[in-house]
């Protein structure tokens, strides 16, 4: 790749670009041709306990001292670098992950602004007094954990590198970033520009690698003080498990079965963009996909066929392309996604978008496909598929959709449509999900929006302020003065 400047087989640690401990290299994809476009570092236990080392190094030199005021400061001008490169952040994201350039665009343009974000909310976070008994002074402080852990997947690696490591840095931490292997470009290129805006070394240390060599090391290192996952349900709870033998909390942001739920007097020509889009982005790669539409059975043909209209339209094709929908991350992911497409064979088929012609032979192309008149009970409706698949599901009452909606393992979002405030709010309450969206889904990204899951989407919140009280520890001081 010629837009690059840094060397992807390094690792960062302690602010020097290093050749990863034995030497080792994994191969580099484009999902879009199945083609090896370069190599990327294969870093090891031993690098994780180097950069382990860096980060308490930072914690306790010019990082540990820097005042909250400057650590804003710096934070603000890697927001301000992040979004001059926004255009090159957007080629190399697209070309690494898959998604279209105008995806991996908005992704660059999320990072800013947390970055921004958290940079105006560093000085911001406050203590309080405890009115007590006479004679005391009680007070609270918000303090680092110290060494945070980041291990970030390769779906969204620049939104999920801004709401966790930029919460972290602006808390004071000093943080260890294991990016996923399939897609770890944007993460060292994020690094290199922190390093450009002043951040000291150390207090940002990136070790790519295998999850079960560098990320295993990184959430058991008795050196970590808080570990940050997203990902799938079976390494969240290894990485918990991990990280409970050193008595150290953790936040996971899992999987979902996200639902939309339509009701017979919702605003169609509202509701529809957010229906398909929220399914399809990504080619469906999204922890958040809406990839359950509940509608109430009067409305259940139109809102099929109107759906059905729009997948018709979908066009698949490379991410440079910028079309509707690139590939899959992996040729794993596809077969994964194809064999849980064949489950759908008692199923209607209502629509599929296309691949268009010419797309590379080796590109992992999956076509969006939309099955009509689902049962709640089908592992296509229970299962998390992430690929670009959705499932009607029809019913009949509020009381019928709120048991759908609630009736599987997960719960990370919601959406809700209909045209009554009252069952709006009743809807909003009865829902079991970290976020519920009237008459919108994903309100435009939400930086400010506290995000995480219940179930087997995960514990703890990302985003907003709750993101920075989690990257913190909270500390009572009472003072006895007669």
């Amino acid at each position: 790749m010629d837009r690059l400047w840094f060397d992807p087989a390094k690792v960062l640690i302690g602010g020097r670009w290093l050749v990863p401990d034995g030497g080792g290299t994994l191969p580099l994809e484009d999902p879009s041709t199945g083609a090896e476009i370069g190599a990327i570092a294969r870093g090891t236990p031993a690098d994780i306990d180097a950069a382990v080392a860096a980060a308490e190094a930072a914690r306790a030199g010019d990082w540990g001292r820097m005042t909250a005021v400057d650590r804003g400061r710096v934070l603000t001008r890697m927001g301000q670098l992040v979004a001059e490169r926004v255009d090159d952040l957007a080629v190399i994201e697209a070309t690494d992950v898959g998604k279209p350039l105008k995806q991996a665009r908005a992704d660059a343009v999320a990072l800013a602004r947390y970055l921004e974000f958290y940079g105006g909310a560093a000085d911001k976070v406050m203590g309080e007094t405890i009115p007590y008994l006479d004679g005391y002074t009680v007070y609270t402080l918000r303090e680092p954990h110290g060494v945070t852990g980041h291990i970030v997947p390769w779906n969204y690696p620049m939104q999920i590198i801004g709401r966790s490591v930029g919460a972290a840095l602006a808390m004071g931490n000093a943080a260890v970033l294991k990016p996923a292997e399939e897609a770890c470009l944007t993460a060292l290129a994020f690094a290199a520009l922190a390093a450009e805006a002043g951040l000291p070394p150390g207090a940002l240390n990136v070790v790519p690698g295998l999850g079960e060599e560098a990320g295993a090391a990184l959430a058991a290192h008795p050196g970590v003080h808080h570990v940050s996952f997203t990902g799938s349900v079976g390494v969240g709870i290894a990485v918990q498990a991990a990280a409970a033998r050193n008595v150290v909390p953790v936040t996971l942001e899992l999987g979902g079965k996200s639902p939309q739920v339509v009701f017979d007097d919702a605003d169609l020509d509202k509701a529809l963009p957010f229906l398909v889009n929220a399914g399809i982005q990504n080619a469906g790669q999204t922890c958040s996909a809406a990839s359950r539409i509940l509608v109430q059975r009067a409305r259940l043909d139109e809102v099929v066929a109107r759906m059905a209209d729009r997948y018709a339209a979908l066009r698949v094709g490379p991410a440079l392309d910028d079309l509707d929908v690139g590939p899959v991350i992996s040729a794993r992911q596809k077969e994964i996604v194809e064999g849980f497409l064949a489950l759908g064979s008692d199923l209607t088929v209502a629509a599929r978008g296309q691949v268009v012609a010419g797309a590379p032979a080796g590109g992992h192309y999956v076509a969006p496909t939309l099955f009509a008149d689902v049962r709640p009970g089908h592992r296509l409706a229970q299962e998390e598929i992430f690929g670009p698949a959705q499932v009607v599901i029809p019913f009949e009452d509020e009381a019928e959709a709120v048991a759908i909606a609630n009736g599987t393992c997960y719960g990370l979002v919601a959406g809700v449509w209909t045209e009554n405030a009252s069952r709006a709010m009743r809807m909003a309450r009865a829902v079991r999900t970290g976020q519920v969206f009237l008459n919108n889904y994903g309100a435009g990204g939400g930086v400010e929006l506290p995000f995480g899951g219940i179930g087997k989407s995960g514990h703890g919140r990302e985003k907003g302020f709750e993101a920075l009280y989690g990257f913190s520890v909270l500390k009572t001081v009472a003072a006895h003065h007669g």
